[in-house]
């Protein structure tokens, strides 16, 4: 059980609660601060106080006032009409995370949001009733308002959800629980819907998998060295030294420990003196997105911490300031360079594939890795695969955040788009993920052809990966179909099992 107290959510209690089903609850803390928000509402009703979104109108309308007898119709008219999602329905683990999300920002007691509200919307998460949500629509400001609209309005049950694998409508889904759809009050719709969740739900899960890509890379990296009987010298610490990034030194010791032990990857090779860049540079290449990766991190680890509503209410200074913290720029940003930075990664293995392919660049392997070349084509087309997602990748990684489309007859005037970065990442994530199968699939069908024996002559790290692949996938004697074997390599890349099992038995990072 994972205690919400509104600061102190890790991206990898998030995954937890996702991906493995982790239950939540609100702290007493959250629940204390929660009351005293609402209270401030309350007061501000009674008060009959000119606040906006809670006595006036939304965007252009904040200066049409609303009375009191009319409160409630405006929080559940907000709802409806900002339910204008177009597109496919986000993933499920998406979905779950906005929740979790917006639950700890909604936790910190500084929404105005009704204890039981909040605990509609937790009970939802920890009983798996999973709003359907339209991928598309939101311009990243004021927040993620469209997609949330969809999840807020499975709790006013006049939505769609998902329960036990099946869509049905949520008045339904929610009795089968024990649960009832809540009748909205002052300011709760605004709170529920203003704010970056959805961005911020796409860009854990980005960043999460991007950690893995990282050393799942360094993994594929170690085993095309093997197959390429690549030149060690180039990972040397002293290397790192003179120009001290921390991805890099992270990348030198990873392939430094994979590959101890090997046969086949030297200090010096006899016949050469360097390696093509896609090998030698890997380090600098591979490094330089780790950092990238890290800083975004950071940015996530902020923002999934953060109050991102509008306005604001502090209790203890008796104040209600209406701001910007709903802006997805800082995610935007972050999420347009995680974007580039693991289309990187995609982009050198793409690279190393073709140079196993290729007889000319391979240091003695065979044509397109097969002993029969003309009957059969080897991997061949798998390069062709790798090409056209690192190609899409590229597209991909054009920034969303450097545009803008006034929005609200110019009250908003500026907008991050900071949606189209996250689901960009997420697509260029998995892209990079299919590229990396390929290469661990082809690096070790060169490894066969290779050495006699690989689980001697390999290092100790390359024999573990070596081993996990060719638990899933044979060599390959004749051409068969591959598209079943790159998505079972992909699935163990973002499984984790992959890097898991190789960090188990080695120090890497």
């Amino acid at each position: 059980m994972i205690t919400i107290t509104g600061d102190s959510l890790t991206i990898n209690e998030v995954l937890k609660v996702v991906r493995d089903g982790e239950k939540v609850l609100l702290s007493e803390e959250s629940i204390s601060r929660i009351k005293k928000s609402r209270s401030m509402v309350d007061k501000l009703l009674k008060e009959s106080k000119v606040v906006y979104g809670i006595t006036t109108g939304f965007g252009k309308f904040s200066d049409v006032k609303i009375s009191c007898s009319q409160a409630l119709q405006l929080q559940e008219n907000l709802i409806k009409s900002h339910s204008a999602g177009v597109g496919k329905p986000l993933p499920i683990e998406v979905v779950k995370a906005m929740m979790l999300l917006r639950i700890n920002a909604l936790a910190r007691g500084f929404s105005g949001v009704r204890l039981q509200t909040l605990q509609l919307l937790l009970d939802m998460l920890n009983n798996s009733v999973v709003p359907w949500v339209p991928e598309q629509g939101s311009v990243g400001a004021s927040g993620d308002l469209i997609p949330l609209a969809h999840m807020v309005l499975a709790m006013l049950g006049k939505g769609r959800v998902y329960i036990d694998g099946k869509l049905m409508d949520s008045k339904l889904a929610l009795r089968k629980k024990g649960l009832a759809p809540i009748a909205l009050e002052s300011k709760e719709g605004l709170a529920l819907i203003n704010g970056t969740q959805m961005m911020a739900a796409l860009g854990t899960l980005a960043v999460y998998d991007s950690l893995n890509i990282a050393s799942a890379a360094d993994i594929a990296l170690s085993l095309s060295l093997e197959a390429l009987k690549g030149i060690l010298a180039a990972f040397d610490d002293d290397i790192y030294q003179l120009r001290p990034h921390p991805g890099h030194y992270k990348v030198v010791k990873n392939v430094q420990n994979i590959t101890r032990g090997s046969k086949l990857v030297l200090y010096k090779q006899p016949d050469r003196v360097q390696d093509a860049y896609s090998l030698r540079c890997a380090p600098q290449v591979h490094g330089a997105s780790r950092d990238a990766i890290d800083h975004v991190k950071e940015i996530i680890q902020r923002e999934i911490n953060s109050v991102t509503d509008n306005p604001l209410l502090f209790p203890d200074k008796g104040k209600v300031i209406s701001g910007g913290n709903f802006h997805g720029q800082p995610l935007a940003l972050g999420l347009d360079y995680l974007g580039m930075a693991v289309s990187e990664l995609g982009n050198i293995s793409e690279r190393r594939v073709a140079r196993l392919l290729d007889a000319s660049l391979s240091n003695g392997l065979n044509m397109f890795l097969t002993k029969h070349g003309g009957l059969n084509s080897g991997y061949m087309i798998a390069q062709y695969a790798a090409a056209s997602l690192v190609a899409e990748n590229k597209v991909l990684s054009n920034p969303a955040s450097t545009d803008s489309i006034p929005t609200c007859a110019n009250q908003e005037d500026h907008v991050s788009f900071g949606s189209i970065s996250a689901r960009k990442a997420r697509q260029i994530v998995e892209n990079t993920e299919l590229v990396l199968a390929i290469e661990l699939i082809t690096a070790c069908q060169g490894i066969d052809l290779r050495a006699d024996q690989p689980l001697r002559d390999l290092g100790h790290g390359s024999r573990i990966a070596y081993s996990i692949i060719r638990e899933l996938i044979p060599p390959l004697q004749e051409d068969r179909i591959l598209y079943s074997e790159i998505k079972k390599v992909k699935d163990l890349i973002h499984s984790g099992e992959l890097v898991k099992a190789v960090r188990g038995e080695l120090d890497i990072l």
